[in-house]
């Protein structure tokens, strides 16, 4: 039998404190990628030390990359990167491996990735990956499993995503910035994190235009150089402490180091919810002497509602009056832990992409199964706010994303610890 970890939590949980936090996973993975880029060191810090994150370097190793780690700052030498096969043991853990193609075919001309891993929360298909480099002038195909990339000139010419695509964005622009000709991009991705890696990329020495916007403009560079880069923090964690603040009666919590535009759409939404902020530069400060009442929402690419937050709001809205709400429109199979919370006794049903929540209701303690990263941070909140003990298995997806979670919640006053299952 496998031995794998899991949470158990005592409920209902008063919590009072501050919690900091971390830089955002999203965009470390790929201002880590982009050191390939480059002969010289990237300095990067800010870095949470994740799992994926771990895998990454495990990745790092495999190509003869070198790496030295403080803490959270990372350096990142590629000088002596050998262009090799990934193998497929580690990739399968981390769908943000794709991210290795586009820097990889820019620095070598060729690159071969194995299909990626990760969550299990629907199709993410590489097809526009694959489609946007060949329309760029790269030959792409799949061979036996792999993603075999060769590259006769330097990209350019422009390419339309027909969705939008955070990782098809990144991998087409790492793989555009090396080279003589123009590169147009419409249909991108606007996430902060697109934005922290294009911020990295043009200090490194790249000309890219547009970051932040639907359309992005790449002028090809010979060379870049080494640099220092922070890493933004993390909206999706900023969002999940906030979400906990506003469904721990009595709590009080100063979240602490989040970039507040960054997290305007769920703030919003938490708002006409009920709940009550005060809003500093870097900081929120939630006193929950107020009731929450049911409000619906629907996820959409940056600006819109994260649907890497979905699961947490769902959890919110099982604690508010009335009858609310909640459609995907990211990714298929994304409410696999709403059958977890019905078994702590929330009111919901789905029906196609929407979920609909009735509240509140008087969560109780049970033992739950996580499916996914996000999923099982909602079911995380659950048992913080449920009544009697949570046990939350397979939280190496947790692990996965969430920088420090059990300290951090323990320093608020959870009473959580992790503890191990035979075949969590």
């Amino acid at each position: 039998m496998v031995k794998l970890d899991a949470f158990e939590i005592e409920g209902p949980a008063k919590l009072k404190g501050k919690v900091k936090i971390s830089g955002a996973k999203n965009s470390a993975l790929p201002c880590l990628i982009s050191s390939i880029l480059t002969e010289e060191e990237v300095n990067l810090s800010n870095i949470p030390y994740v799992q994926d994150v771990k895998t990454l370097i495990k990745l790092f190793e495999c190509l003869n990359i070198s790496h030295k780690i403080e803490g959270e700052n990372f350096k990142i030498k590629s000088k002596n990167c050998k262009n090799k096969e990934l193998p497929y043991d580690y990739v399968r853990r981390m769908r943000a491996s794709i991210l290795f193609l586009g820097p990889l075919l820019a620095r070598f001309g060729e690159a071969k990735i194995p299909l990626p891993g990760g969550c299990a929360i629907g199709p993410r298909p590489v097809d526009l990956h694959i489609e946007g480099l060949n329309r760029l002038g790269a030959e792409v195909e799949i061979e036996h499993g792999n993603i075999v990339a060769k590259l006769k000139n330097k990209l350019k010419g422009s390419y339309t995503f027909p969705k939008v695509t955070v990782t098809g964005t990144e991998n087409l622009i790492m793989a555009s910035v090396l080279g003589k000709g123009e590169v147009v991009l419409y249909n991108c991705a606007q996430e902060p994190e697109v934005v922290d890696l294009c911020n990295l990329l043009n200090k490194m020495g790249a000309k890219i235009e547009g970051a932040g916007t639907s359309k992005i403009i790449i002028e090809g560079v010979d060379k870049l150089k080494g640099t220092e880069h922070k890493i933004i923090s993390d909206r999706i964690e900023a969002g999940t402490y906030i979400i906990l603040s506003v469904i721990s009666e009595n709590s009080s919590i100063i979240i602490e180091d989040i970039i507040l535009e960054h997290l305007n759409a769920l703030l919003e939404a938490l708002s006409f919810a009920g709940a009550k902020f005060e809003l500093k530069n870097n900081s929120i400060k939630v006193e929950n002497n107020f009731k929450l009442k049911a409000h619906s929402i629907i996820t959409a690419p940056y600006p819109g509602f994260p649907t890497d937050l979905q699961a947490q709001y769902i959890v919110a809205m099982t604690q508010a009056e009335g009858i609310s709400t909640v459609e995907e429109k990211i990714f298929e199979n994304r409410f696999n832990h709403i059958m977890e919370l019905n078994r702590m006794g929330a009111d919901i049903s789905i029906s196609g992409s929407v979920a609909t929540i009735k509240g509140p209701v008087k969560l109780e303690g049970a033992p739950v199964m996580a499916s996914d990263l996000r999923a099982s941070a909602s079911l995380v909140l659950a048992g913080l706010v449920a009544k009697g003990k949570t046990t939350v298995r397979r939280i190496y997806h947790l692990d996965r994303g969430y920088f420090k979670m059990e300290e951090k919640l323990k320093n608020l006053g959870a009473n959580i610890k992790r503890i191990p299952l035979e075949g969590a």
